[in-house]
C-alpha cells in the first residue's frame, strides 16, 4: 500500500487552537472574531445603521473603565425599527474587550432638544433591548423651560416605570455630566476634548474585521491544503512522484503568496491605526484604538505563527515526496538494469560455441569483446544504481529496508555477469589455445608432405644425397616437438570443457594425419638409410681394348659376349660390376618408388581430408536450410501463427527468405549427390563445380536482397512469432544467423577449392581444380560487384547498357582540363577528391562514396554517380612521375585528363592491365572491322563481323585468327613497357600466353582511339613475332651468379623447368635441386630433348628490345583477384 504524506503534527497550532469564553480572566486577549461559535455582527453588515449615528462607542471610559456609549440627540430615534436598533446595540457591546464589557457599560442620552415623552419612550426602549451589563445611564433632559419642568414632575410621579438594574441619572445640564464622567472621555458635543471621528472609526472597523477574516480564511485554507498533503498517497511510478510534488509545490507558492498579502494587508492596517499619533505627539489615542491596535497586532503574530508552523510541515512533506521520487528513480533504474543484465545473461548462455577453426575463435573471442564492452554501459550503470542506493542508505531515506536488498542484487549480478563473461573468455582462450595447436600441428605436417615432395629423387641416389636427404628429415622431425600433438589423452584431459563432438572429431583428425605424415617419413628415413648404408666396393682397374676407346661408353650386348670369350679372369671381372651395377639400379628404383609412392599417399590422405569437410558442411548446410524454411518460412502460412505474426510481416515471406529455397533444392537435388558420387576420387571434384557454375548465379539475387531483408528484420526481429518457431526448433541462434548461411556457404567453397588444389597439382583434376576456383571467385566478384552497383545513384541510363563490370574500386582523382581556368587547374592539381570508380565493357563511372550508416548490410556504402567516359574515347598513362601508385585517364585526346592514385601500386597495375585490355579488344575489333571491308571491297566476299567487344571475347577471337593467317599480333602505339615483368602467379603453372601483342614504344599512354584503322599501314607493319615456347625442361648452359632482386642466381650445367614465358627475352624459370624460381634470359638455357644431346636455344634476340607482352587468356578474376571484402568478411 503507498505510503501517506507527512503528519499533521506541525500544523495544529495554527488551525486546532482551543477557543475561549467571553470573559475568562486572567488570559490573554485572543481575537474573538475568528473563534465564536454564532458567526458575529461585522461593521460591513450593519454599515448604513452605523452611519446614522443614532449611537456610537466613542471610546470614552468612566471612571472605574467602564466603556461609555452616546446616543445624541436623534430626532428619528423612535423611527429606527427594532431589528435596526438590536443589531447596533449588539454590534456596539461587542467591540471592546471581555474585561471592560464585563464592568458594564454605561450610556449617556442626549435628550436636551427633545421632548419629554421622546426621552422616556427612548429611555425605556434603550433598557428594553440593551444586551449587555449596564452600569449607569446618564440622561440629558431637554433644556426648554417647559419641557424640563415637565420632565421633573412626571419623572417623579412615574419613578417606577424607569426601575432599572442600574440606576438613571436626569442631567440638567452638560456641567453636571462633567461630574460622573470626565471631560477627556466624553466628545466635543458633550462638553468634553476626546477626538472622535464616526466615519474614520466606521472605516478602521471595517478594515479590521475584514483583515480577521482574511487571516481567518488563510488558517482555513492552510487547515486544508496541510490535510490534502498529510492524507496523500505516494505514486509508485516517477512521473506521477514528479507531477505530485510539482502540483503541491505550485499549491504551496500559492498558499505562501495569500499568506504574504494577508501579512502586508495588516502591516498596512497597523500603519492607519497609528497615523494620527505619527502625525501629531500631542495626540491621545483612547482605549478602543489602543484595543484595535492590540487586535491587529495579535493577528499578524498569529499570520506569522501560521507561517512558522506551515514552513516546518512542508519542509517535512517536501522531503517526503523528494525521497519519494529518489526511490521511484531508483526502483526504474533497478527494473531497466536489470531487464539489460538478465538479457545479457541470457545471451550469454546461447554463446555455447567454441569455434571450429582459430580464425572462427578468433572472431567469437571479438564478438564476446564486443558485447562485453556494449554491456559494459549496462554494468557501470548498475554498479553507480548501487552506489546511489547506498547514498540515499547513508542519507537515513524512509524506505531503507527496500533500497538494501536492490542494492545487493545489482552487485550480485554485476558480478555474476563479470563471473560468466570471463568463464566464456577462458573456455574461448582455451578453445583458441587448442586450434592453435592444431593448425600448427597441420600446418607442421602440410611442411613434411611439402619437404618429402620437394626431395629430388635423383639426387637421393648417392650416398651423400641420401645422407643429405636423411639429415634434412631429421632436422624437420626434431621441430616436431613443439609442433606436434605429443598424446591424445593429455589433449584430452586439458581441454575436456571445451571438446563437444565436432571438435573431437576434428583433434582426432588432424592427429591421424600427424600419424599418417610421420608413417610416411619413417619409411622415407627407412629407404634413405639403406640407400645411405651401401658401402662401394673396389673395382680393380682393367686395361681397355684399344678398340673399345673408339666404342660407345654403353658397349653392345655383342662386344660382352665378346669379352666372355676372352677368359675366365675377365669373365669374372667384368661379371662383378655389371651385377654391382645391376643391384644399385634396382635399389635406387626401389627407393624412388618408396619416396613417390609416400608422397602420394600423403598427398590422396589429404585430399580425401578435404573431400569429407566438403561433404559434411554440404550435408549440415542443406540440413540447416531445410530446417529455416520449414520452420519458419512454411509456418508464416500456418493459420494457427498467425495471431503471432506482427502487421509488418505480413506477405513481406519473399523479403525475408529470397529465393532460399531454389538455393536449397538446388544443394539438396543436385548439387549434394553429384558432390557424393565424387567421394574415391576427391581430385574431378572440380568438374562438379564447372558443370553447375551457371546454377551458382542464383546467389547473385540472394545477395542483392540480403539488404532488405536484414532490415524488415531489424524492425520485426522481435516479433513472438521468431521466438516461438526459434524455440520449436530448438535453435540455439536466432533467425538472421542462418539466413546469413547462403553468403558463408558461397564464400566456403573457394577455400575449400583451394586446399583440394593445393594437394591436387598433379593428378588429373588439377586444371579443372583451378578453373573452378577462378570460376568461383569470379562469381564472388561478380555478386560482390552487384552490391556495389545497386548502391549507385542518379545514374539516368540503364548500367547494362555499359557491358559487364571488370573492376571497381576508391581512388583519389585530380582533374586537369585544358580549356579550364588557370586557377582551376592549380587548384584541381593540389585537392584530390574521392571517387569510386566502376569499369565497364564500355564507360567508366565516376561517384562519389557517401556515408556508411547503420548495421550489418545496412552499412554498406552507396555510390552519388558524378560522370562517366566512354571507353571509346579513353586513354591511358600508365606511369606518372614521383608516384608508382599513379597513373592517368584522358579523354578526347587528353583534352580531359583525371589522375588517378590507387592504394596500392598492385592495384594500380591491376587497373591499368584491365583497362588495357578493354582498349587493345576495341582496337582489334576496329582492325577487324577494317579487314572485313577490305575483304568485301576486294573480293566481294562477306565476312561475319565481330559479335562482341568485351577483352575475354574479342582476344580469344583473334588470337585464332591470327593463328590461322599465321600473322604476328597487332602493334598498339604508345605503351611503355616495364623493366621486368612480374612472375606468375603460383600454382597456375603454364598460362596459354603462346601469342602474344607486342607494342612498341612512345610517350608513356595509348589509347585504342590513337589506331588509324582505315589506313593500310597498319598491316605492312606487322612483322615476325617471336618463337612460340615449349614447356619443359632445360640446361643452363651460361654462368649468372649474381642475380638481381626478381632474377635467379644459377650456374651452368643446373637444371631449371620453364614456368612461364616473359617479355624481352626472359623466362620464369624453377631450379629443381633448390627449388627457387626467378627470371632468366631464354639464351642462357639449353632444352633437353631426351637423349640426342641436340639441344635447341632461344637467344634474347628473338624478342625485340622495348617490346612488352599483353596475354590475350588473362581473365578478370585471374589478372585481378579484387578482396571480397564483402562477401569474404
Amino acid at each position: 500500500m503507498a505510503e501517506k504524506g507527512a503528519s499533521r503534527g506541525p500544523m495544529r497550532r495554527f488551525w486546532s487552537l482551543p477557543r475561549k469564553r467571553r470573559g475568562a480572566p486572567g488570559r490573554p486577549k485572543p481575537d474573538e472574531i475568528m473563534h465564536q461559535d454564532i458567526v458575529p455582527l461585522c461593521a460591513a453588515d450593519i454599515q448604513e445603521q452605523l452611519k446614522r449615528r443614532f449611537a456610537y462607542l466613542s471610546g470614552g471610559r468612566g471612571q472605574d473603565g467602564s466603556p461609555v456609549i452616546t446616543f445624541p440627540d436623534y430626532p428619528a430615534f423612535s423611527e429606527i425599527p427594532d431589528k435596526e436598533f438590536q443589531s447596533v446595540m449588539t454590534y456596539l457591546t461587542s467591540i471592546p474587550s471581555l474585561q471592560d464589557a464585563g464592568i458594564g457599560f454605561i450610556l449617556v442620552i442626549d435628550r436636551r432638544q427633545d421632548k419629554w415623552t421622546s426621552v422616556k419612550a427612548s429611555v425605556l426602549r434603550i433598557a428594553a433591548s440593551f444586551p449587555a451589563n449596564l452600569q449607569l445611564v446618564l440622561v440629558l433632559r431637554p433644556t426648554g423651560f417647559f419641557q424640563r419642568t415637565l420632565s421633573e414632575i412626571a419623572f417623579k410621579f412615574n419613578r417606577d416605570d424607569f426601575k432599572m438594574k442600574v440606576p438613571v441619572i436626569m442631567l440638567s445640564s452638560v456641567p453636571e455630566l462633567h461630574g460622573y464622567i470626565d471631560k477627556s472621555q466624553l466628545t466635543e458635543d458633550l462638553g468634553g476634548t476626546l477626538d472622535y471621528c464616526h466615519s474614520r472609526w466606521l472605516c478602521h472597523r471595517t478594515a479590521i474585521e475584514s483583515f480577521a477574516l482574511m487571516v481567518k480564511q488563510t488558517a482555513q485554507m492552510l487547515q486544508s491544503f496541510g490535510t490534502e498533503l498529510a492524507e496523500t498517497e505516494l505514486p509508485n511510478d516517477v512521473q506521477s512522484t514528479s507531477s505530485v510534488l510539482s502540483t503541491h509545490t505550485e499549491k504551496k507558492d500559492k498558499a505562501k503568496e495569500d499568506l504574504q498579502l494577508a501579512q502586508r494587508e495588516g502591516q498596512r492596517l497597523l500603519e492607519s491605526l497609528r497615523e494620527p499619533l505619527a502625525e501629531s505627539s500631542a495626540h491621545s489615542v483612547n482605549q478602543d484604538q489602543l484595543d484595535s491596535q492590540a487586535t491587529v497586532q495579535r493577528l499578524l503574530a498569529q499570520l506569522n505563527e501560521t507561517e512558522a508552523a506551515f514552513h516546518e510541515f512542508w519542509a517535512k512533506h517536501q522531503q517526503k515526496l523528494e525521497q519519494c521520487l529518489q526511490l521511484r528513480h531508483f526502483e526504474q533504474g533497478f527494473r531497466e538494469v536489470k531487464a539489460t543484465l538478465d538479457t545479457a545473461s541470457q545471451k550469454i548462455a546461447t554463446f555455447t560455441d567454441v569455434g571450429n577453426s582459430l580464425a572462427h575463435v578468433e572472431h567469437l573471442l571479438r564478438s564476446l569483446a564486443s558485447f562485453e564492452e556494449k554491456s559494459s554501459v549496462a554494468v557501470e550503470r548498475a554498479r553507480a544504481l548501487a552506489q546511489q542506493g547506498q547514498q540515499l542508505i547513508e542519507n537515513k531515506h524512509y524506505a531503507v529496508d527496500s533500497i538494501h536488498p536492490k542494492c545487493e542484487e545489482l552487485q550480485h549480478l554485476c558480478h555474476q555477469f563479470a563471473t560468466e563473461i570471463g568463464r566464456r573468455r577462458g573456455l574461448l582462450s582455451k578453445s583458441q589455445e587448442l586450434h592453435r595447436l592444431l593448425e600448427t600441428s597441420m600446418k607442421w605436417c602440410d611442411e613434411g608432405i611439402y619437404l618429402l615432395a620437394s626431395q629430388p629423387v635423383d639426387k637421393c641416389q648417392s650416398q651423400d644425397g641420401a645422407e643429405a636427404a636423411l639429415q634434412e628429415i631429421e632436422k624437420f622431425l626434431e621441430t616436431g616437438e613443439e609442433n606436434k600433438i605429443q598424446e591424445l589423452s593429455k589433449i584430452y584431459k586439458e581441454y575436456e570443457t571445451i571438446l563437444n563432438p565436432d571438435l573431437l572429431d576434428h583433434v582426432q583428425k588432424v592427429f591421424q594425419k600427424q600419424e599418417s605424415m610421420q608413417e610416411m617419413f619413417h619409411r622415407r628415413q627407412a629407404s634413405l638409410k639403406k640407400l645411405a648404408a651401401k658401402q662401394t666396393r673396389p673395382v680393380q682397374p682393367v686395361a681397355p681394348r684399344p678398340e673399345a676407346l673408339t666404342k660407345s661408353p654403353c658397349p653392345s650386348p655383342g662386344s660382352w659376349r665378346g669379352s666372355e670369350n676372352s677368359g675366365p679372369e675377365g669373365s669374372a671381372l667384368r661379371r662383378g660390376p655389371y651385377r654391382r651395377a645391376k643391384s644399385e639400379m634396382s635399389e635406387n628404383r626401389q627407393g624412388r618408388d618408396s619416396s613417390t609412392g609416400d608422397e602420394e599417399e600423403g598427398l590422396a590422405i589429404l585430399r580425401r581430408h578435404v573431400m569429407n569437410e566438403l561433404l559434411d558442411t554440404e550435408r549440415a548446410y542443406v540440413e540447416e536450410l531445410l530446417s529455416v524454411l520449414e520452420g519458419y518460412a512454411a509456418e508464416m502460412e500456418n493459420p494457427l501463427m498467425t495471431h503471432l505474426i506482427s502487421t509488418g510481416l505480413h506477405n513481406k515471406k519473399d523479403v525475408l527468405f529470397g529465393n532460399m529455397e531454389e538455393i536449397y533444392h538446388f544443394h539438396n537435388r543436385v548439387f549434394l549427390r553429384e558432390l557424393e558420387r565424387c567421394t574415391d576420387c576427391p581430385e574431378l571434384v572440380g568438374r562438379c563445380f564447372l558443370e553447375r557454375m551457371e546454377d551458382f548465379q542464383i546467389y547473385e539475387k540472394y545477395c542483392q536482397n540480403k539488404p532488405r531483408s536484414e532490415s524488415l528484420w531489424r524492425q520485426c526481429s522481435a516479433c513472438p512469432f521468431f521466438q516461438e518457431c526459434q524455440k520449436k526448433l530448438d535453435h540455439k541462434l536466432s533467425l538472421d544467423s542462418y539466413l546469413l548461411k547462403p553468403v558463408q556457404r558461397i564464400t566456403k567453397y573457394q577455400l575449400l577449392l583451394k586446399e583440394m588444389l593445393k594437394y591436387s597439382r598433379n593428378c588429373e583434376g588439377a586444371e579443372d581444380l583451378q578453373e573452378a576456383l577462378s570460376s568461383i571467385l569470379g562469381i564472388l566478384k561478380a555478386v560482390n560487384d552487384s552490391m556495389h552497383l545497386i548502391a549507385i545513384t542518379g545514374y539516368d541510363g540503364n548500367l547494362s547498357d555499359l557491358g559487364k563490370l571488370l573492376m571497381q574500386g576508391s581512388f583519389s582523382v585530380w582533374t586537369d582540363h585544358k580549356k579550364g581556368h588557370t586557377k582551376v587547374k592549380e587548384l584541381a592539381r593540389f585537392k584530390p577528391m574521392q571517387r569510386h570508380l566502376f569499369l565497364h565493357e564500355k564507360a567508366v563511372l565516376f561517384c562519389k562514396k557517401r556515408e556508411e550508416n547503420g548495421e550489418g548490410y545496412e552499412k554498406a556504402p552507396s555510390y552519388s554517380y558524378k560522370q562517366s567516359l566512354n571507353m571509346t574515347a579513353v586513354g591511358i598513362t600508365e606511369n606518372v612521375k614521383g608516384d608508382a601508385k599513379k597513373f592517368e585517364i584522358w579523354y578526347n585526346a587528353r583534352e580531359e585528363v583525371y589522375i588517378v592514385q590507387a592504394p596500392t601500386p598492385e592495384i594500380k597495375a591491376a587497373w591499368v592491365n584491365e583497362i588495357r585490355k578493354v582498349l587493345t579488344s576495341q582496337l582489334q575489333a576496329c582492325r577487324e572491322a577494317s579487314q572485313h571491308r577490305t575483304l568485301e571491297q576486294s573480293h566481294s566476299l562477306p565476312l561475319p563481323a565481330p559479335s562482341s567487344t568485351s577483352p575475354s571475347g574479342g582476344n580469344s577471337r583473334h588470337v585464332k585468327k591470327l593463328e590461322e593467317r599465321k600473322t604476328d599480333p597487332l602493334s598498339l602505339e604508345g605503351y611503355v613497357s616495364s623493366s621486368l615483368p612480374k612472375p606468375p602467379e603460383k600454382g597456375k603453372g603454364w598460362s596459354k600466353t603462346s601469342h602474344s601483342l607486342e607494342v612498341p614504344e612512345d610517350e608513356g599512354g595509348w589509347s585504342s582511339a590513337e589506331e588509324p584503322i582505315n589506313s593500310s599501314d597498319a598491316e605492312e607493319d606487322v612483322g615476325v613475332g617471336p618463337k612460340k615456347l615449349v614447356p619443359g625442361k632445360y640446361t643452363v648452359v651460361l654462368d649468372d651468379e649474381k642475380g638481381g632482386p626478381d632474377t635467379l642466381a644459377m650456374r651452368s650445367g643446373d637444371v631449371v623447368e620453364v614456368v612461364e614465358e616473359g617479355a624481352e627475352g626472359l623466362w620464369y624459370v624453377r631450379d629443381l635441386s633448390s627449388g627457387q624460381e626467378g627470371w632468366v634470359p631464354a639464351g642462357s638455357l639449353s632444352a633437353l630433348l631426351g637423349t640426342s644431346g641436340s639441344a635447341q636455344c632461344l637467344s634474347s634476340s628473338e624478342s625485340s628490345p622495348g617490346s612488352a607482352v599483353l596475354s590475350n587468356s588473362s581473365s578478370c578474376s585471374e589478372g585481378c583477384p579484387a578482396p571480397f571484402s564483402d562477401l569474404q568478411g
